[in-house]
């Protein structure tokens, strides 16, 4: 007798409940970035479409504020975080398994498994005692605070890139009296170069949505985006704070999508 093949579409209430979880993940999504484009200024009174609050946000010289220096401490850290990562996802694929790699591997994923509402208060303290030494209170400290955060997030893409490369090319160019550095720089760096891509593109999406070390490190006067969102929140909730998150939302979606493309691609 044939054994059959187990599907778990097959299973009873599967489509049920595949509908329940969509619903609850994207329906309170899709009805924000429906009522971003409320005519109407209460979030709760629907009175037709219009693109007013997406123009006033644009307008808005706070928000332009923000979204700006979210980029750049994006940018920032992302570009830092990338590096580091793959530095240490090299160091950590290209070497004999010896006691100890596991506990690098552990260390470098440490903010994926600690909460980050304790990261952010760690940060605090740190930055607290070094503002109080040096007098400086720039930007510098999301900077390093994001970076930190970000490192593991890039090192994940990277490290899999590498551990599914092919070394023959890595040891042809060797046996060709290739230097470790031109190896590096025309061998493993071309075939490298979609993970990195891949790991700046999710450590720019998750410096740019930060919130909780963001809201727990910065000065005053340094709002980012999702922290100015968060403090009109705590204002007046007008629909322009929804045309924000559906712009933030589209930015989000579309460099995710790109990661995704990159990760997929064929060695």
């Amino acid at each position: 007798m044939a054994r059959r093949h187990f599907d778990i579409r097959a299973q009873t209430g599967f489509g049920t409940i595949a509908l329940f979880t969509f619903a609850a993940l994207y329906l309170p999504i899709a009805t924000l970035v429906a009522y971003a484009f409320n005519a109407s200024e209460s979030v709760s009174n629907w009175e037709g479409l219009s693109l007013r609050w997406f123009v006033s946000a644009s307008n808005n010289v706070a928000v332009q504020d923000a979204a700006w220096r979210s980029l750049v401490i994006a940018v920032c850290a992302a570009t830092v975080a990338t590096v580091a990562a793959t530095m240490a996802a090299i160091a950590t694929t290209r070497t004999p398994r010896y006691r100890g790699l596991g506990f690098k591997y552990a260390f470098i994923n440490q903010p994926l498994m600690v909460p980050e509402i304790v990261t952010a208060v760690a940060l605090l303290i740190v930055f607290s005692r070094i503002k109080v030494w040096t007098g400086y209170s720039g930007l510098g400290y999301l900077v390093l605070a994001h970076t930190a955060f970000c490192i593991p997030f890039a090192y994940l893409p990277i490290r899999a890139r590498l551990e599914n490369m092919d070394l023959t090319l890595e040891r042809a160019a060797a046996d060709l009296y290739a230097t470790p550095w031109m190896t590096f720089r025309r061998v493993t760096l071309p075939l490298l170069r979609p993970g990195i891509i891949a790991g700046f593109m999710l450590a720019f999406v998750i410096s740019l949505d930060d919130v909780v070390i963001t809201e727990f490190v910065k000065s005053g006067g340094q709002d980012t985006l999702p922290t100015y969102m968060l403090g009109q929140l705590r204002r007046t909730v007008t629909p322009e704070v929804n045309a924000i998150a559906t712009a933030f939302l589209a930015l989000s979606v579309v460099l995710v999508t790109v990661f995704f493309f990159i990760n997929r691609k064929k060695n």
